[in-house]
């Protein structure tokens, strides 16, 4: 099963004269820097575009999320690493078909490369990875989410082959801050 065979996807080789970046499916043994880096992303990510998103989550419970998933053969857990520290990582699933949408869906759930390395291939690696797993995994449609504000994120999922689908509007009542 992908998910339970810890080895070397990728390497990639001195980027710019710094340790080489490996990325390679996630285990137990990975679980913690895998959620360093989600820790990293909620902080990036949420934290600049959502407040009603509780950033602290992935520190309380994002080690026991990833646990329960790590061997999960409808998930794929991918993490980045420059020696020792985590630079990125991706998270995806699959969701069967149901009634109201007949096909199989792989969604990236979770993704963040280090803004030291951005523009260095190592998104590109991990969408890439996604997307194979995907289409072996017998999904018809892939998806991920990008909040509205973050244009950076659409760009770089649009070079991907992702397009918009839909588009969610809020309005905010009360109880969260802005």
């Amino acid at each position: 099963m992908l998910c339970q065979v810890w080895r070397p996807l990728i390497k990639i080789a001195n980027l710019g004269g710094m340790t080489s970046i490996t990325i390679s499916v996630a285990d137990e043994r990975t679980v913690t820097a895998l959620t360093a880096s989600v820790v990293e992303l909620f902080a990036e990510d949420a934290g600049q575009f959502d407040p009603s998103v509780d950033t602290a989550w992935p520190v309380r419970e994002g080690a026991d999320y990833y646990a329960g998933i790590v061997n999960d053969p409808t998930c794929l857990l991918l993490i980045a690493t420059a020696g020792d520290r985590p630079v990125g990582h991706l998270v995806g699933k699959l969701r069967e078909p149901t009634t109201l949408q007949p096909v199989r869906f792989a969604v990236l759930e979770s993704m963040r490369v280090a803004p030291d390395l951005r523009g260095n291939d190592v998104g590109g690696q991990l969408a890439r990875r996604f997307l194979g797993w995907a289409r072996e995994s017998g999904a018809q449609v892939a998806s991920v989410t990008a909040y509205a504000a973050n244009a950076g994120a659409q760009r770089f999922y649009g070079r991907h082959g992702f397009t918009p689908q839909s588009v969610t509007l809020r309005a905010q009542l009360a109880g969260v801050p802005s």
